[in-house]
């Protein structure tokens, strides 16, 4: 009884299995240069910080609050304006201040449009820049 090594038959005939070892070991030093070229992920923020003493945060702006009422009559900051002159005259003096204050213009909900579009028209022929219509959750409904 002899035992027979080997694929037996034709001795010539090619190999038909294909060796995979070399391709895994140039897969896997591939791998290992990629890990190794890879930048290193930092899990940090980069914030510019202020050197020094820090400067004092702004003052708030100064408020100049102006009531048109529903029968048109106008109040600055909770003084009842006689007339347009003189309506005219304390916007006059805000618009020359260098630093101008903020101008809220709170009109009631039934006062005519003509007398809000005054207050509006003259501020700015006289130079006031910082003017803004308040309580406009009143129009909603």
């Amino acid at each position: 009884m002899a035992m027979q090594v080997g694929g037996g038959g034709d001795e010539d005939a090619p190999m038909m299995d294909i060796n995979t070892t070399p391709l895994i070991d140039v897969m896997l030093v591939l791998i290992i240069m990629l890990i190794i070229t890879i930048p290193i992920q930092t899990h940090a923020v980069k914030m510019n910080m202020p050197v020094g003493p820090s400067s004092p945060p702004p003052k708030p702006p100064e408020i100049v609050r102006i009531d048109v009422d529903f029968d048109g009559t106008i109040g600055w900051n909770g003084a009842i304006v006689a007339d347009r002159a003189e309506l005219e005259n304390k916007l006059a003096m805000v618009a020359a201040m260098p630093d101008q204050p903020e101008v809220h213009l709170r009109p009631n909900k039934l006062v005519s449009y003509k007398v809000v579009a005054m207050v509006m028209a003259s501020a700015q022929r006289l130079g006031v820049t910082k003017i803004g219509l308040v309580g406009n959750e009143q129009f909603l409904n």
